[in-house]
């Protein structure tokens, strides 16, 4: 893909908007889900290749997992105090939105300063999700350490979404706890977002995270969280020895069949957000091909 500067870039931008409002199906039917696609698919890239592709392919939104190579988002140049200006124009001139910052933060640790050291980094993502007017900020539950017990580290979770919540008072940010690692047991999650009960505090649904390790159908699954899933994750992958091999998606065997057909009728108003793991997996398709591949095949499923 043609690398473009933000001035090439918004000088081009009405004409590429008009040509994805004549090619894609999803940008001319202005009832058509939400698509989004995560940039942990795209690790290369810059701000102005990601906004280019999503017009291209008719997609209503991104959610940020690193730039260029740096995944700690506030050390973006995009975001520096100059810059910042020029980044909201391009978004809003080309009528995209930044629907999550995909933090690194965990929140299962009991040791004070690795505790302190994850909550200050998800606080900086709640400040730049709010400068960039982003609804939600990522943490991750994230592990089940052998040394403490269940519970322990489920209320260390919980206590940690709830401070989140309240420094986030007074924002338009909401935290989002990923279903993720050894967290993804739906009961664990019922549990989780039952008794943090903050109107801040909500649920990204990785189906595919759940299904690989719990083998728990999505249809039950949703029918016990879907009240605090505010944000949802899709991928597919075919396993090999029981591992996941990610694919396209529509090649694998995740159920997603399933997945979607308990959000459509739920009538889930969220985005349907497009997690390719380029970034951990560099041997999977390239992102000028899995976008494109799912905005079109996700259709089918819709």
């Amino acid at each position: 893909m043609k690398t473009w500067t933000r001035r090439s870039f918004l000088e081009t931008s009405a004409s590429l908007v008009a040509l994805t409002a004549f090619n894609s199906f999803v940008t001319k039917n202005k009832k058509s889900p939400k698509l989004a696609f995560s940039t942990l698919g795209c690790p290369d890239w810059t701000l102005s290749q990601v906004v280019r592709s999503a017009i291209e392919n008719g997609y209503k939104g991104f959610e940020i997992r690193g730039l260029k190579g740096e995944m700690f988002l506030p050390n973006c140049p995009d975001f520096n105090t100059s810059n910042l200006p020029s980044t909201l124009r391009l978004l809003k001139d080309n009528a995209l939105k930044v629907i999550n910052l995909g933090s690194s933060a965990n929140l299962h640790f009991a040791n004070e300063d690795k505790r302190k050291s994850n909550l200050d980094e998800a606080k900086r993502y709640i400040d730049l999700a709010q400068q960039l007017d982003c609804p939600f900020i990522r943490v991750f539950p994230d592990d089940l350490p052998p040394d403490q017990s269940v519970e322990k580290t489920l209320d260390l979770i919980i206590s940690g979404l709830v401070s989140l919540a309240d420094y986030a008072k007074g924002s338009n940010v909401s935290i989002l706890l990923e279903s993720h690692g050894k967290v993804v047991y739906k009961d664990m999650l019922l549990k989780i977002m039952a008794d943090a009960n903050h109107p801040k505090v909500g649920l990204i649904w990785d189906f595919f995270n759940m299904w690989v390790v719990t083998k728990e159908s999505p249809k039950e699954i949703f029918a016990t969280l879907h009240q605090y899933i505010k944000h949802v994750h899709l991928k597919d992958a075919s396993l090999v020895n029981g591992k996941p091999a990610y694919c396209l998606i529509g090649q694998g065997v995740a159920p997603l069949m399933e997945a979607m057909d308990s959000l459509k009728k739920a009538n889930y108003k969220g985005y349907y957000s497009f997690e390719w793991e380029k970034k951990w997996h560099p041997e999977i398709q390239e992102p000028d091909i899995a976008f494109p591949h799912f905005a079109k095949e996700i259709i089918n499923y819709l």
